[in-house]
């Protein structure tokens, strides 16, 4: 499967609003549900008393079968005549935030469901301010369940308005809202006899309109190396390509060491390139001897990427235990690692209501969205997440658990470090 062909979207909202069963209403009205699949779907629904459920296709660990709710962000194919898609599912329960987060971080655009009897609940705001902290652009609105309204449509444009006024305050725009049900397939892959007041697109014709995230293979390269292998002679650099082109024969810089070299040549298994760009893995060899390792960053020369010790950036806190300013945590962004502490609490904000809890607050509590300034005990290389997603996304670590996702807004002058 070739990447330019792929469209990755993630699909969120509050727990039991209908996401896995969207999915596999989509798997199975565009023939890409094998029918060994739909054998057990039908098993398992039958030994649990209900018709045929379609979230099955997805909730396929039997805890999740069980307890009726999506634990794990999942991911899977299907295709339209227009090109193949990777769906992410992710959890909807407030438990599981961190697992909605990592999905979001992968998607290039995101489907927000909202159960049409239920309505806008904290936890679809929550979703929401995530995929504005993560800088999701593409977003599609789906009121899901409008057979448990009688497909009235004062329910789809109150919700509509709903939604609109709250995401308008997150500089989201949504490009399409969708009436459906998921469980009867009405405007999902084809139009709905019980909503003819509404003739705006399926689900699957609308996502046949999102474009792909621009490419970064005319910026500057940036690659950081993930790991450093000896295979018999050879010195291969392993790493993903955040941003540019490397190619054979190209002149390369390894900071932070400032280290020069060529590259010698692209490594890739059972492939034999001569180049490589932005969203590839890839490794390479070089024709001089160099000193790198995990963490380090392949640019040119001339095109340094920026180091420092200080970060403005947005931190959603995922943990119960609180965060006391100035405790110790670890960053992790790209392949680095590296100390850290969150020096200034700019603003706390409620990621239900978007309300400021407190200004130049002491802590942090579970599921704040919050502006920080975090300082590190080494310099890193990093960027705004608006340029390089890659090297402007983090996590922030705690007593071995993933306590807080994040974004760089920029970095901050540090008054040992040239910051380029």
């Amino acid at each position: 499967m070739n990447d330019s062909d792929v469209l990755s979207f993630v699909i969120v909202g509050h727990v039991d609003h209908g996401k896995s069963t969207l999915i596999g209403r989509l798997f199975y009205d565009t023939g890409c549900l094998p029918e060994e699949k739909l054998v057990e779907i039908e098993q398992a629904s039958k030994q649990l008393g209900r018709p045929v459920e379609f979230g099955f296709v997805m909730d396929h660990l039997r805890e999740e079968r069980d307890q009726g709710i999506t634990i794990d962000t999942s991911q899977a194919f299907f295709k339209t005549s227009k090109r193949k898609y990777v769906i992410i599912d992710a959890p909807g329960h407030v438990e599981f935030m961190k697992n909605m987060v990592t999905g979001a971080s992968q998607a290039q655009a995101a489907l927000l469901i909202v159960d049409a009897q239920e309505g806008v609940r904290p936890q679809t705001k929550r979703h929401a301010h995530i995929l504005s902290l993560l800088g999701v652009g593409q977003v599609v609105v789906l009121i899901n369940k409008m057979d448990l309204v009688s497909y009235d449509k004062s329910v789809y444009e109150r919700l509509k308005q709903e939604l609109g006024d709250f995401l308008a305050t997150l500089n989201i725009n949504p490009s399409q809202y969708i009436p459906i049900s998921a469980s009867y397939g009405d405007q999902v892959a084809r139009r709905s006899a019980s909503m003819p007041w509404y003739s705006g697109l399926t689900v699957l014709e609308c996502l046949d309109t999102l474009t792909k995230k621009e490419s970064l293979e005319g910026c500057p390269l940036l690659m950081p190396i993930q790991d450093v292998y000896k295979i018999n002679s050879k010195r291969i650099y392993a790493g993903r390509v955040a941003a540019g082109t490397i190619y054979a024969g190209m002149e390369i810089k390894v900071m932070p060491q400032e280290q020069l070299a060529s590259v010698k040549s692209i490594e890739k298994f059972l492939e034999s390139p001569i180049q490589a760009v932005a969203g590839e893995s890839i490794g390479i060899t070089t024709t001089e001897a160099i000193f790198a390792e995990r963490g380090h960053v392949i640019c040119t020369d001339g095109h340094e990427p920026s180091y420092t010790t200080r970060i403005k950036a947005n931190v959603f806190w995922m943990s119960k235990q609180p965060y006391v300013k100035g405790g110790q945590l670890i960053l992790k962004c790209s392949t680095q690692e590296v100390f850290a502490t969150i020096q200034t609490i700019c603003r706390r904000i409620d990621s239900a209501t978007l309300e400021i809890i407190a200004e130049d607050a002491d802590k942090l509590k579970n599921l704040d969205v919050a502006e920080v300034i975090i300082t590190v005990e080494k310099p890193v290389c990093i960027a705004p997440f608006n340029d390089v997603e890659e090297m402007g996304r983090f996590v922030l670590i705690r007593d071995n658990d993933v306590c807080a996702g994040g974004i760089v807004i920029e970095p901050l002058p540090d008054p040992d470090i040239r910051v380029r």
